[in-house]
């Protein structure tokens, strides 16, 4: 016999488990971009080559973080365990594109947003038409991280060298990222 819905007690798969889940790795993501920002600005300084681009980038990732640390508190979501590591890597992912050179950076930028915006539309295909404030804001933070690889493209991210080869590490980078935010 199956228990009346209110009454029912929290099972593994359930929809507030889906959608904790989507916050934890939304704010992971948004954490990481932040990192990686923070690197490139660590070696390229504020009149490097791109360094504006960079800091607005930064900017708006910031406030992508800042909502999703808002909601996690709100919705008593806990933050990936995988925190720690991300801080690092991110930071160290964006320092060493820096170091390459400012069209190395840019690519590291388009690579990821590439992978956000793929993430992302998983995520509004899945939410349907449900949730509609979870939704609107991966729509509206979307639509900006398709900005930032629209900029970082114009900047020269294709001239960085082996680019192919670069972006394809750092997507694929991505990817194991996300999967493992989700879960860990």
């Amino acid at each position: 016999m199956t228990e009346p819905m209110a009454t029912r007690r929290w099972r593994p798969g359930d929809r507030r488990e889906k959608r904790a889940q989507m916050i934890r790795v939304d704010q992971a993501g948004e954490y990481g971009a932040t990192r990686i920002y923070a690197g490139q600005l660590a070696v390229m300084g504020e009149r490097g080559a791109h360094a504006a681009e960079i800091a607005g980038m930064a900017q708006q990732e910031e406030r992508h973080r800042d909502y999703f640390d808002a909601m996690m508190v709100r919705e008593r979501v806990r933050p990936t365990l995988l925190q720690p590591f991300w801080n690092v890597a991110g930071f160290a992912l964006g320092a060493a594109t820096a170091t390459i050179g400012p069209e190395a950076a840019m690519a590291c930028t388009a690579a990821v947003e590439t992978e956000i915006d793929r993430h992302y539309q998983q995520q509004l295909d899945m939410m349907g038409d449900g949730d509609s404030e979870l939704r609107e804001t991966v729509a509206r933070f979307r639509d900006e991280e398709l900005e930032h690889r629209d900029i970082a493209l114009a900047s020269g991210a294709e001239q960085a060298p082996a680019y192919a080869l670069m972006s394809g590490m750092i997507r694929l980078g991505c990817r194991i990222a996300i999967e493992a935010s989700k879960r860990i």
